[in-house]
């Protein structure tokens, strides 16, 4: 997930372990591999998507097909060790001559577009909040009422619409006022923690594997500062260390820092100096630049290692998929993304030849949902499958909205090629199978995807493991591209319907619904009642006649 616990970002680790402490505790009595999202349900005891089982039973004799697959997201380090020969490169383009060579707008797209560029070539890293731009917008207006009875008749929807986003506004001035100083106030107790063992240990970058084998003695201080860094590291990861731990939560409390400081700046000023269009004006669409890594590019690296990092190569992790080439399509800031650029940004994927578009972000407010739509209808024309993150509120998508939804504004029509995922833990060892910081829907969202402790490609090759629906996502989007490599005469709607029938059934698994301590039924929580699995996927694809013009 992400710096910040906002709809469809990774949760950092940090805050995922805040959420997910119960789990936490409860799983560290075992350890799970690695590359658990690649495992069988049935063999390995864990509850991952049968890739692994998938080549080994169905795939070994066949030859797939190239596919491009657009990661609509942050920055992606395309020079990361483990993704090499994977980063889509525009075919149409001549590197560096400052000219449109094919003529699709967009001047020297190499490797993708970022629509945060400024012509200066810098981005936009940190933003508003949709919360902050929609009050700011609308507080022009209706922030000297006194009296809604002198607020025009046409003007009353917009008008109660502002109410709403004042409240929504004031109340999370309060929590995250309360958030940072429980967080200062946690963090200060680690710190502490971190300074008692490398006193002790005389080591500064503190691993799981030094805080095992450190002998406390009779020091009860020791002992305790053992157990308590023990039990985060086991659910952090083994390569995790309690340094890059503690950044995270240094890097929570900055980006909560920010949430309460933009309440007095305008909202818009960043975007004003660096992008320089009209936010919104959609057809005011000649911006951005071709720098699609830039200094914000942990959150997409990692979704793109998900599906697309070297297999076998011997170094850090194995990706979903080996015959896919990833489309970087930059939208996606510290805080919240913007309609225009989403729309643009799939435009942008569709006309360049991505099958699959993976869209790891969302939000509370869609103020341009039209856009978006109007984007979602085009990449349903030319059959393009777009997998969404169903956030990471721990609430339920029916009711509180999370955007982009496939659910069209004037029609309330679903769009074929839209699938929505939630996050799923390894275990149901202590009924978190659902992971407890996922959203859900038994009408939005799809299906459940591995998203707990995902170990994946982070920026200067490095590895970490990050949580949320977003590390979920790329784990459908891996899978989807491997029907198509496979299958490529299959519609973008018969994938969807292929992965929906084909999960491992969860109809009798209780478990925790999220953000609650309601036990329900697992297949309560999504369309499909079940988490992911490639091998029953290619299985049904094998027997499916293909309806994709060739």
């Amino acid at each position: 997930m992400k710096r910040k616990t906002r709809r469809g970002k990774g949760l950092g680790i940090f805050v995922g372990l805040l959420l997910v402490s119960l789990y936490a505790s409860a799983q560290s009595a075992r350890t799970i591999p690695d590359d658990w999202q690649l495992l069988d349900p049935r063999k390995d005891s864990v509850y991952g998507v049968a890739v692994r089982k998938a080549y080994q039973e169905l795939l070994a004799d066949k030859k797939p097909h190239q596919v491009i697959v657009a990661v609509i997201d942050s920055g992606v380090d395309t020079a990361q060790a483990d993704l090499q020969g994977h980063i889509w490169t525009n075919p149409g383009e001549i590197a560096g001559n400052g000219v449109d060579d094919d003529k699709n707008g967009y001047v020297d797209d190499v490797h993708g577009w970022n629509f945060l560029g400024g012509k200066d070539g810098r981005s936009v890293n940190k933003e508003s909040s949709e919360l902050e731009r929609e009050y700011n917008r609308l507080q022009t207006r209706f922030g000297q009422v006194t009296d809604s009875a002198s607020v025009k008749k046409k003007d009353r929807p917009e008008y109660r619409y502002w109410l709403t986003l004042k409240q929504k506004r004031y109340q999370d001035s309060i929590d995250n006022a309360q958030n940072y100083a429980t967080v200062h106030k946690g963090l200060g107790r680690f710190l502490v923690l971190e300074q008692i063992l490398q006193q002790h240990m005389n080591k500064d970058t503190l691993f799981l594997a030094d805080i095992q084998a450190l002998d406390p003695g009779d020091n009860d201080t020791l002992a305790v500062a053992k157990e308590i860094v023990t039990r985060i590291l086991e659910n952090t990861g083994p390569h995790s260390s309690l340094e890059a731990f503690l950044a995270e939560g240094k890097d929570y409390m900055e980006s909560l820092k920010q949430k309460l400081e933009e309440m007095d700046s305008n909202p818009n000023a960043k975007r004003e100096e660096i992008v320089g269009d009209n936010p919104n004006d959609i057809d005011d669409n000649q911006y951005g630049n071709n720098d699609v890594t830039g200094n914000f590019a942990r959150h997409a690296t990692h979704v793109a290692g998900i599906i697309a990092a070297v297999q076998d190569n011997q170094i850090g992790m194995d990706g979903i998929t080996n015959d896919v080439l990833i489309m970087p399509v930059k939208v996606v800031p510290n805080g919240d993304e913007r309609d225009k650029d989403v729309a643009l940004g799939i435009r942008y994927a569709v006309d360049n030849g991505a099958k699959v578009i993976n869209m790891s972000f969302g939000k509370g407010y869609s103020p341009h949902k039209e856009w978006v739509d109007e984007a979602v209808r085009y990449a349903e024309k030319h059959d393009v499958l777009l997998i969404h993150a169903a956030g990471n509120d721990g609430t339920d998508n029916d009711s509180i909205p999370n955007y982009p939804n496939p659910f069209f504004l004037k029609s309330n029509k679903r769009a074929d090629n839209f699938i929505t995922v939630g996050a799923s833990g390894p275990t149901n060892e202590d009924g978190h199978l659902a992971a407890s910081f996922s959203n859900y829907g038994a009408k939005e969202v799809d299906l459940f995807a591995p998203g707990v402790n995902i170990f994946s490609t982070v920026p200067g090759n490095k590895y970490e493991y990050l949580s949320g629906t977003s590390m979920a996502t790329p784990v459908v989007t891996g899978v989807a591209a491997l029907l198509l490599e496979y299958y490529p005469q299959l519609s973008s709607r018969q994938i969807r319907e292929i992965l929906n029938k084909s999960v491992t059934p969860l109809d009798s698994v209780q478990v925790i619904k999220p953000g609650t301590n309601e036990q329900v039924p697992f297949n309560s929580l999504c369309i499909s009642g079940g988490i992911l699995n490639a091998y029953n996927a290619l299985k049904m694809a094998a027997t499916v006649k293909g309806e994709r013009k060739q």
